[in-house]
This record gives C-alpha cells, structure tokens and sequence, in this order.
C-alpha cells in the first residue's frame, strides 16, 4: 500500500495501535504454566474487543488467532497445548485487520530466569530491527535495509535468517514490494516510494541461516538449529523518516 490521504495514515495507526497493544498485554499475561492456546485466547479477545480481524486466519485459514513460536519454533507457531517454562524464548507475532487496513507486528521474549546469550539476542534483534528502520525513507533503496542490518549482524558474529523476508502490508497482510530482504542483497535495485507501508522484521540468530518448515505445515524451524529472535515493526515511509504506526497507545 501506498498512503496518499491523511485518513489512509489514521487507518493504518489504528490498525497498528490495536495490534501493538495486542502483543504487549500478551507479553505482560504470558507466564510459566500457561498453554500458548491460553495465550492466544488472550490476544484473540483484545482484538475481538477492538472490532478487528486476525490477518493469518482470516486471510490463510492458519489455526490460531496470533502466532506464538517458542524456542526451537522461530515463527508461525500454532496456538496449542505447549506448556510455557521458565527460561522459554517465545515469540508472540500479532497481525490484524480493522476497516480495510492491516498491521503487523512481532517480538521476542526471555522468561525468568533469563540466559545471557538469549538476553542479548534478544536485546540485538531489536537493535537490528531499529537499525532497519532508520534506513526508510522516501527514495532510500530497499537494499540498504539489509545492508545496514548485514552489517551489523556480521559486526556482532550473529546470522541473519535469509529466506523470512519484510514485506509491503496495509491493504492485505503481504503485497507489493513482497520480498524485502533484512540481509545484504547485490541485485535488488528497488527504491521505497513516499508512503509506502512496509515491515521491517530481521530474524537474528546465532547461527541460524534458513527457516525450515515442519511436519503441520506451519511451524517454522531454524536450520542449522540455532536461537532466532524477531522484531517487527509496521512503518510508512515519508521524505524524512519511517512512521512507526505499531506502537501501544
């Protein structure tokens, strides 16, 4: 999508308000004990509360109203009967719909008591992911959010994830530009358009350099197994900066 009118910009800010929202009252709910289907349930009802629609089921039938992945799981991890113990990495990645508008947004969690590595990984995939944002802008080439978050994964001695890609959202969960890579890429010659609505969602990882899928079809799996984090925003691109719209409010 590309915005053009101001009550596009608003639309997309309540989307991303509610999905933002959405996610941190999850985090601040999720404990050891609790199934990730009891987690889900909780972000299920806040979004039903707000009027909106949950991008992955409704749009690709997935099994659950977010998507929670923990541990070994770095993405799509279906809402089940998993139980939550201390030290999990979980990631909680919540998708909505409000009035024809979509927003996406994810992050990663260390539950008490929290290792060092998976500390600062999670601390550095966030980094990164700011790191990818400050590169958007009307004009910018598209390469130069993976380079930026390139370099920084390589001066760090992590990985990055290369076949989970950003994408273009706002009027459908992914559309146009569909494939923006969070990793160096020579051949992309793209550049972002004023007002384009895009994510930005490195998956950093200490060793991780491809996401497998498993045998339901929807879990994702990092290949070789390594900890992946991911950090996710929804922004729009304007001449001077990125407008985060997923932030809590």
């Amino acid at each position: 999508m590309t915005i053009t009118q101001e009550d596009e910009l608003d639309g997309m800010k309540e989307i991303g308000r509610i999905v933002a929202n959405t996610m941190h009252a999850m985090s601040r709910a999720m404990e050891p004990g609790m199934t990730t289907r009891e987690l889900d349930a909780i972000g299920r009802s806040l979004l039903e509360r707000e009027g909106a629609l949950s991008a992955p089921e409704a749009s690709y039938d997935f099994p659950g109203a977010t998507c929670i992945s923990v541990n070994e799981e770095i993405a799509h991890g279906i809402p089940g009967d998993r139980v939550i113990a201390p030290g999990d990495l979980v990631n909680i990645d919540v998708s909505a719909s409000k009035n024809g508008y979509f927003a996406d947004t994810g992050a990663s969690f260390c539950l008490s008591p929290k290792r060092t590595q998976l500390d600062r990984l999670c601390r550095d995939g966030k980094r990164a992911m700011q790191i990818g944002i400050a590169q958007v802008g009307a004009g910018k080439p598209l390469a130069g959010i993976g380079q930026a978050i390139g370099r920084f994964a390589t001066a760090r001695g992590y990985t990055l994830i290369r076949n989970l890609a950003s994408h273009g959202v706002g009027r459908s969960l992914h559309e146009y530009p569909e494939e923006i890579a969070t990793w160096p890429m020579r051949d992309e010659r793209r550049r972002i358009d004023k007002g384009l609505v895009l994510t930005v969602e490195p998956f950093l990882s200490t060793g991780g350099r491809w996401a497998s899928e498993g045998e339901d079809g929807w879990t994702l799996y990092s290949d070789p197994c390594a900890p992946v984090v991911q950090y996710e925003h929804t922004v729009v691109a304007t001449e001077r900066r990125a407008i985060v719209v997923t932030l809590p409010g």
